[in-house]
């Protein structure tokens, strides 16, 4: 997959812990599991809005693009 969350470091930046993070933004322990071990094929706004809040960041510090190994390279125009 191309994106990347980020979610375990910024967690450990701020030094929380996955069930307090979990208890503050009402989401499962397995959920938030997911996402910090970047096995999410999704996540809702709701719950990106909510983890911000909680740690205090933007999207752009949770979520990153990196360029698929499996895609072609695209071609320059000339």
């Amino acid at each position: 997959m191309a994106i990347i969350i980020n979610l375990d470091v910024m967690m450990a930046m701020r030094k929380k812990g996955l069930t307090e993070l979990a208890g503050e933004i009402d989401i499962t322990l397995a959920n938030l599991s997911i996402l910090k071990n970047n096995k999410a094929k999704a996540i809702r706004l709701s719950t990106l809005n909510e983890i911000c809040k909680a740690l205090n960041c933007q999207p752009g510090d949770l979520l990153q693009y990196v360029e698929d190994e499996d895609s072609p390279a695209e071609e320059k125009e000339t």
